[in-house]
């Protein structure tokens, strides 16, 4: 099956309460974690890669691991540029074969934000491919951006609506209280705002920050209109923490197949976890 876009599977998600994940995808490793999971689960999925994801692996080689990933499991999967941080960047991984693309105008004025998100919309769409935009100031660590939890402001209701009024993005990312990385303690996340804004605009809202959040908030988040949720960190984490584990065990292994095996092991149960959470397991 070829690469698809998210709306082969969001607007299924917002009708039917469910949220597909976002597993970022850092190396191949990653990417067979990910649709190891998904298949054994039939989900779904989105391989979400960053723009210092793309410098890591190359854009060559992110297309080939997706497209040979969506070939293998028959399921409906997109590749979806993460936070893309300009026109330039997101044409250049649609040209590449990206089905979808995030721009994230969101450090811009309002107004600036819609003229550029409306820029990339109207040829991304033109080709097929889906696009995310993104409101409000998300904190926390994303590749090399630091936004400090000061400095994150939280999207009003109101904006969301005429963003999406205006842009026509196929699914919205609003600072609702998350952020990017592992939290010190529980995320505020202001269901309030995700409900206001999904219930007045028929594109689902996304989750940025998924990692670390508590159960009960993904399933309240998806009850109140979340159909999209990303998620990167816990799969870094449980990732280097097998590597570790492995290599303090034995001084003497060097093959990174005896530690990137057990490492993949454990991110396959981290992406089902995920899968089963979301809701998303038997919707491919």
């Amino acid at each position: 099956m070829p690469l698809v876009s998210m709306n082969e599977f969001l607007p299924k998600a917002k009708a039917n309460k469910f949220a597909v994940g976002q597993f970022n995808m850092n190396n191949l490793e990653f990417a067979q974690a990910i649709t190891e999971a998904a298949e054994e689960l039939k989900s779904p999925f989105i391989f979400g890669v960053s723009e210092g994801a793309l410098k890591y692996m190359g854009i060559e080689f992110t297309v080939a691991i997706a497209e040979a990933a969506a070939k293998k499991s028959g399921l409906p999967i997109a590749l979806h540029l993460d936070h893309g941080s300009s026109f330039e960047v997101a044409m250049k991984c649609i040209r590449a074969g990206f089905s979808s693309v995030m721009f994230d105008g969101s450090h811009y004025s309002f107004e600036e934000n819609i003229r550029l998100t409306k820029e990339v919309v109207k040829t991304a769409h033109a080709m097929g491919v889906s696009v995310e935009g993104e409101l409000g100031t998300i904190g926390g660590v994303e590749d090399d951006i630091s936004v400090d939890e000061s400095d994150a402001n939280l999207a009003k209701p109101e904006e969301a609506i005429r963003f999406y009024g205006e842009t026509g993005v196929d699914c919205l990312a609003i600072a609702v209280g998350t952020a990017h990385g592992m939290y010190a303690g529980e995320p505020n996340i202001h269901f309030d705002i995700i409900e206001k804004v999904s219930k007045a605009i028929p594109v689902p809202v996304v989750l940025h920050g998924g990692s670390g959040v508590p159960d009960e908030m993904i399933r309240k988040s998806i009850e109140a209109g979340v159909g999209k949720i990303n998620v990167n960190t816990e799969n870094q984490v449980v990732c280097t923490q097998m590597i570790r584990e492995v290599l303090n065990k034995d001084a003497k292994v060097y093959d990174p197949r005896k530690y990137l095996t057990p490492a993949r092991k454990a991110m396959v149960e981290v992406v089902k976890s995920k899968i089963q959470l979301f809701g998303s397991a038997n919707q491919a």
